[in-house]
Protein backbone atom coordinates (compact mmCIF):
# COMPACT_ATOMS: atom_id res chain seq x y z
CA UNK A 1 0.00 0.00 0.00
CA UNK A 2 1.27 3.46 -1.03
CA UNK A 3 2.04 5.85 1.57
CA UNK A 4 -1.02 8.79 2.15
CA UNK A 5 -0.65 12.35 1.49
CA UNK A 6 -1.19 14.59 3.73
CA UNK A 7 -4.00 15.72 1.75
CA UNK A 8 -5.65 12.47 1.71
CA UNK A 9 -5.39 11.81 5.77
CA UNK A 10 -9.00 13.87 6.52
CA UNK A 11 -10.59 11.59 3.81
CA UNK A 12 -8.94 7.96 5.08
CA UNK A 13 -9.58 9.24 9.11
CA UNK A 14 -13.62 9.36 8.05
CA UNK A 15 -13.30 6.23 6.44
CA UNK A 16 -11.37 4.41 8.94
CA UNK A 17 -14.11 6.49 12.17
CA UNK A 18 -16.82 4.71 9.51
CA UNK A 19 -15.34 1.05 9.64
CA UNK A 20 -15.09 1.17 13.71
CA UNK A 21 -19.06 2.35 13.87
CA UNK A 22 -19.80 -0.08 11.76
CA UNK A 23 -18.13 -2.71 13.42
CA UNK A 24 -18.99 -1.65 16.71
CA UNK A 25 -22.52 -1.72 15.40
CA UNK A 26 -22.31 -5.07 14.67
CA UNK A 27 -20.97 -6.18 17.29
CA UNK A 28 -23.38 -4.85 19.48
CA UNK A 29 -26.17 -6.74 17.62
CA UNK A 30 -24.54 -10.22 17.83
CA UNK A 31 -24.00 -9.27 21.74
CA UNK A 32 -27.86 -8.45 21.70
CA UNK A 33 -28.61 -11.91 19.66
CA UNK A 34 -26.45 -14.19 22.24
CA UNK A 35 -27.55 -12.47 24.91
CA UNK A 36 -27.70 -15.66 27.45
CA UNK A 37 -28.38 -13.73 30.70
CA UNK A 38 -31.61 -12.49 29.02
CA UNK A 39 -34.86 -13.75 30.80
CA UNK A 40 -37.62 -15.91 28.66
CA UNK A 41 -41.00 -15.88 29.54
CA UNK A 42 -43.02 -19.10 29.37
CA UNK A 43 -44.46 -18.91 25.74
CA UNK A 44 -40.58 -17.80 24.74
CA UNK A 45 -39.41 -21.24 26.68
CA UNK A 46 -41.43 -23.24 24.79
CA UNK A 47 -40.46 -21.71 21.36
CA UNK A 48 -37.07 -21.68 22.55
CA UNK A 49 -36.77 -25.26 23.29
CA UNK A 50 -39.40 -26.27 20.86
CA UNK A 51 -41.95 -27.75 23.31
CA UNK A 52 -45.87 -27.60 23.99
CA UNK A 53 -46.49 -24.97 26.45
CA UNK A 54 -48.70 -28.17 28.88
CA UNK A 55 -45.14 -30.07 28.37
CA UNK A 56 -43.51 -27.35 29.90
CA UNK A 57 -45.61 -26.71 32.47
CA UNK A 58 -45.14 -30.78 33.43
CA UNK A 59 -41.23 -29.93 33.17
CA UNK A 60 -41.40 -27.42 35.99
CA UNK A 61 -43.85 -28.90 38.04
CA UNK A 62 -41.47 -32.44 38.46
CA UNK A 63 -38.69 -29.82 38.82
CA UNK A 64 -36.68 -30.92 35.76
CA UNK A 65 -35.99 -27.47 34.34
CA UNK A 66 -34.35 -24.60 36.05
CA UNK A 67 -36.73 -21.60 36.76
CA UNK A 68 -37.56 -18.64 38.66
CA UNK A 69 -41.16 -17.87 40.36
CA UNK A 70 -40.85 -14.44 41.77
CA UNK A 71 -44.57 -13.94 42.43
CA UNK A 72 -46.81 -15.82 40.15
CA UNK A 73 -45.04 -15.81 37.09
CA UNK A 74 -42.36 -17.99 35.87
CA UNK A 75 -38.98 -17.06 34.11
CA UNK A 76 -36.36 -18.56 32.42
CA UNK A 77 -32.50 -17.86 32.19
CA UNK A 78 -31.75 -18.87 28.76
CA UNK A 79 -28.16 -19.17 29.88
CA UNK A 80 -29.46 -21.89 32.18
CA UNK A 81 -31.52 -23.37 29.68
CA UNK A 82 -28.78 -24.07 27.22
CA UNK A 83 -26.85 -25.51 30.17
CA UNK A 84 -29.97 -27.75 31.13
CA UNK A 85 -30.30 -28.67 27.32
CA UNK A 86 -26.30 -29.63 26.86
CA UNK A 87 -26.13 -31.35 29.91
CA UNK A 88 -29.00 -33.83 28.75
CA UNK A 89 -26.45 -35.07 25.83
CA UNK A 90 -26.07 -39.06 25.32
CA UNK A 91 -22.42 -40.05 25.25
CA UNK A 92 -21.55 -41.83 21.93
CA UNK A 93 -20.09 -45.59 22.16
CA UNK A 94 -16.40 -44.51 21.46
CA UNK A 95 -16.85 -42.08 24.78
CA UNK A 96 -18.57 -44.60 26.98
CA UNK A 97 -15.87 -46.81 25.99
CA UNK A 98 -13.21 -44.61 26.69
CA UNK A 99 -14.83 -44.25 29.94
CA UNK A 100 -14.89 -48.10 30.73
CA UNK A 101 -11.50 -48.10 29.98
CA UNK A 102 -10.71 -46.45 32.53
CA UNK A 103 -12.42 -48.23 35.19
CA UNK A 104 -10.95 -52.04 34.44
CA UNK A 105 -7.97 -52.52 35.72
CA UNK A 106 -5.80 -55.69 34.33
CA UNK A 107 -4.86 -56.39 37.92
CA UNK A 108 -8.15 -56.32 39.58
CA UNK A 109 -9.38 -58.20 37.01
CA UNK A 110 -7.45 -61.75 38.22
CA UNK A 111 -8.42 -60.68 41.49
CA UNK A 112 -11.81 -60.68 40.42
CA UNK A 113 -12.03 -63.95 38.02
CA UNK A 114 -9.75 -65.88 41.41
CA UNK A 115 -12.53 -65.13 43.89
CA UNK A 116 -15.15 -66.37 41.42
CA UNK A 117 -13.61 -70.06 40.98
Amino acid sequence: MNQPTFEQLPAMVSLLLEKVESLERTLMGLHSLNSSEELLTVDQTAEFLKLSVPTLYSKVSRGEIPVSKPGKRLYFKKSELLKWVTEGRKSTFNELNHASSNFIVPGRLRCIRRIKK
